[in-house]
């Protein structure tokens, strides 16, 4: 019987080939990336909205257009 070198992978167990990455995707920067990065914007656009509605019914300025200086 042939053994492995590691105990921890035996031979015709796991491993299996990798998928070909892209250059895009070895650099992390792939499709979901962009994904992600929609989702983060949809997110903080959600919680503006949220953060000018409240500073709306509070009846301060929420843009930060107030004298600061």
């Amino acid at each position: 019987m042939t053994t492995s070198k590691n105990i921890n992978n035996p031979i015709g167990q796991g491993g299996g080939q990798r998928k070909r990455q892209s250059r895009d995707e070895r650099a992390n920067n792939g499709p979901h990336r962009n994904a992600d990065r929609q989702s983060a914007a949809d997110q903080k656009a959600e919680l503006v909205r949220k953060m000018r509605e409240k500073a709306a019914a509070e009846g301060t300025p929420a843009d930060g257009d107030s004298a600061q200086g």
